[in-house]
């Protein structure tokens, strides 16, 4: 039997402890993007998580953010619209994975498979060729096959961590569009 001091302080002991493993294990979980939790494949009837619009029916390469806890990821049908939830300050939810697909070597028109790590991808902001949203970032797992497809549709490449939050606008291309 212990004391009322005794028991207060092993129970903030204990759970000092359980907060301390939660965190470390937050910590070291793997939100970089790849690892133990493998890229799945989105079908005709998949959903972008912020507009409900069907993965399939559009160009351009697709996004997959799987969160601590939660089985199935959010898809959405843009890399801006991935930047956008990722560098957002009120995402609260741990990412454990984010993937993307690499258009080196998936179909523009109709992208399926050839996913990759999302903050270990090559980026081309600008280019002519638009995805779900309009205008888009092309994702590549090489970066000669960004710097290609910069060359041939323009654009700027940029890796992971060079994308800041105003370039990850949701206007679906509207500010960008001269001829309105």
């Amino acid at each position: 039997m212990c004391t009322h001091h005794a028991c207060l302080s092993r129970r903030r002991f204990l759970i000092a402890g359980a907060a301390a493993g939660l965190l470390a294990a937050c910590g070291s979980g793997n939100d970089s993007g790849g690892g133990a939790i493998a890229p799945l494949e989105f079908d005709r009837s998949t959903s972008c998580a912020l507009d409900g619009m069907l993965l399939a029916d559009y160009p351009g390469p697709k996004v997959q953010m799987h969160y601590a806890g939660v089985p199935r990821p959010d898809w959405f049908c843009d890399t801006i619209e991935m930047f956008n939830v990722y560098l957002n300050p009120e995402q609260a939810r741990l990412v454990t994975a984010l993937y993307v697909q690499d258009m080196g070597k998936a179909e523009w028109d109709k992208p399926v498979g050839h996913w990759i790590d999302a903050k270990k991808a090559f980026y081309v902001f600008g280019s002519k060729r638009l995805g779900a949203m309009g205008p888009t970032a092309a994702s590549f797992a090489s970066e000669a096959d960004a710097k290609a497809f910069a060359a041939e549709h323009g654009g700027k490449m940029l890796r992971f961590d060079e994308v800041t939050p105003d370039m990850a606008i949701l206007d679906g291309g509207a500010l960008h569009d001269q001829s309105m």
